[in-house]
């Protein structure tokens, strides 16, 4: 299996009619922050051109002070690079969005962005505080605010010119349908957790019927129990194609259509993870068909906390 085939450079057209995101991407969900600075950087220079940020993640000026620094550098360019970041839960109200977005751009030091996502589907209450609690501990939701809302304010946002595009992140289709049918401006990425556990025909197929990208998150499994990467199915793969059970779950995830988005901080395993090449046709059609275990690795969708993100106490 050839290593240079391009799959790793692989473009999918959005549906605002002059844009395209490399689907291949980078996640930034990383706690520390001289370990987001480098993995940015390193993942630059690697050669990933899409980003995956979030207000939630609590880094966004890390991640901005890297990229500022590559583009400094002049050998990468800013509008090489499709970069998002994501509205948190507690700016939902229409009110709040701009205010939040702008915060954004701020700490990532850019003069725009690539997209622009509600990062689920569920509004908290308004204020500073991002996990909003309840003497007894219970999240305080924000029932007044609907996500038909929250996205017109998003729309206001591309009008401004400042944001490329708009998504949605952890919905379900019903969600997403409820959205597409009432937008102005249609979503053009939905970010879900999706690998072979957990692989959302259903919305991809609707996603792909609608021009809509599915980012897939989770796409190696985040080292959960039952490992993603240990399953035998993909181990056998990766020893016959002589890649690792990481770039089988990528290629995958490529060929099937989807943006799928990847994290590490070892620079090694940066690499691996950009390394990626086209799966033989059987060896997909093994995966799809003979992987039957079905588990969601974060519960994000039924309660708006990400559970990959550990509350601050």
């Amino acid at each position: 299996m050839g290593d240079a085939d391009g799959l790793r450079y692989t473009k999918i057209p959005l549906n605002n009619g002059s844009d395209e995101i490399p689907a291949l991407g980078f996640g930034t969900l990383i706690p520390d922050p001289i370990a987001t600075k480098e993995a940015v950087r390193n993942s630059l220079q690697v050669g990933f051109r899409q980003y995956d940020c979030a207000e939630r993640y609590r880094n966004e000026e890390h991640v901005g002070e890297a990229m500022r620094a590559v583009f400094q550098d002049g050998k990468i360019k800013r509008q090489d690079v499709f970069i998002g970041t994501k509205l948190w839960n507690n700016n939902h109200r229409p009110e709040r969005v701009k205010s939040a977005f702008d915060a954004s751009l701020k700490r990532l030091q850019l003069d725009y962005v690539d997209l622009y996502s509600i990062h689920t589907p569920f509004a908290f209450q308004p204020g500073d505080e991002q996990d909003p609690r309840d003497k007894n501990g219970n999240v305080i939701y924000d029932e007044a605010t609907t996500l038909k809302d929250t996205w017109k304010a998003l729309e206001s946002l591309v009008d401004e010119g400042r944001c490329k595009a708009i998504g949605l992140s952890n919905v379900n289709l019903g969600q997403l349908k409820e959205v597409f049918d009432s937008a102005r401006i249609k979503p053009a990425i939905v970010q879900v957790e999706s690998h072979p556990y957990l692989p959302e025909w259903d919305l991809l197929n609707y996603c792909k019927s609608n021009g809509i990208v599915m980012q897939a998150f989770a796409s190696l499994g985040h080292g959960i129990e039952p490992k993603l990467t240990d399953d035998p199915v993909i181990t056998g793969i990766a020893k016959r194609v002589n890649k690792t059970p990481a770039q089988v779950l990528l290629a995958w995830a490529l060929q099937r259509g989807t943006a799928p988005l990847t994290t590490a901080t070892n620079l090694g395993y940066i690499q691996q993870n950009f390394d990626v090449s086209t799966l033989p046709n059987d060896a997909i059609e093994e995966i799809t068909q003979k992987i039957s275990t079905r588990v969601r690795l974060n519960p994000v969708v039924n309660t708006g906390i990400p559970g990959f993100i550990p509350r601050q106490r």
